[in-house]
């Protein structure tokens, strides 16, 4: 897989990216024999021989990194905020690897929210067209009658094109009542549009699972790696669409 040159040199230890870029700029490099001093070259580390003041750069291992979040409410899914609001990266402060959130959860929401550097999965998992499920406990006001949850379940029209079908289960009777809903699209604050659509905003949003990771007990803020087993039903659910 190929990636620019001076991301390979920072992978293999031998400087920063910016120092790379500085090696590069003074003809200090070579690959495959000839010296490059483009800053948007690209190489394929385990294909090209790639060389620093005449010595050979050995490939480092590409290893990814997988986590899944508790996003609290009052957090910002970005990793910088021109507004100076909390964000996710000061959630994950320490990585040795700048990670990025796969999707979004708004402001006002909390739950599962996946960080990779693995841009081809993100890619695959965030495309209109996935089908990755992802599930919701949400808090509403009023109360939904079995004929409100058919129509979420059915799909109802939002912004002149009808949602897909959904899972919509009543956890517990009465005034402002929990909701789940499991949904496969990715549309824009879609659960609370839904919900508003049919009268009931929402109070409280939780994301609970996501492409067959679930949330569990992990804490507001705190984070941890994928296992294996929850990797491969991710990279399944992103296969499947």
């Amino acid at each position: 897989m190929s990636e620019r040159l001076h991301k390979t040199l920072a992978h293999a230890g031998i400087a920063s990216r910016r120092a790379s870029e500085r090696l590069i700029a003074e003809g200090r490099v070579t690959v495959n024999g000839r010296v490059v001093s483009d800053l948007g070259t690209k190489v394929d580390p385990s294909q090209d021989a790639i060389k620093v003041d005449g010595k050979r750069v050995a490939a480092a291992p590409v290893r990814k990194t997988y986590l899944v979040l508790h996003k609290p409410r009052g957090v910002v899914t970005t990793m910088s905020d021109p507004e100076g609001r909390p964000t996710v990266a000061g959630l994950v402060r320490g990585l040795r690897t700048r990670v990025y959130p796969v999707g979004r959860l708004d402001y006002d929401s909390e739950g599962l929210l996946l960080l990779t550097d693995d841009g081809d999965l993100a890619r695959d998992l965030m495309h209109p067209g996935s089908g990755v499920e992802k599930r919701y406990l949400a808090k509403v006001r009023g109360r939904p009658d079995p004929e409100t949850l058919r129509r979420l379940a059915r799909g109802i029209p939002l912004d002149g094109r009808r949602t897909g079908p959904a899972r919509v289960r009543l956890l517990r009777p009465g005034e402002n009542p929990w909701l789940e809903i499991v949904i496969a699209e990715g549309r824009n604050r879609q659960v609370r549009r839904m919900l508003q659509a049919v009268g009931h905003p929402v109070q409280k949003l939780r994301r609970t699972a996501y492409g067959g990771v679930e949330l569990g007990t992990l804490e507001p803020g705190a984070y941890r790696a994928l296992t294996p087993a929850e990797l491969r039903r991710l990279r399944r659910a992103a296969a499947s669409s």
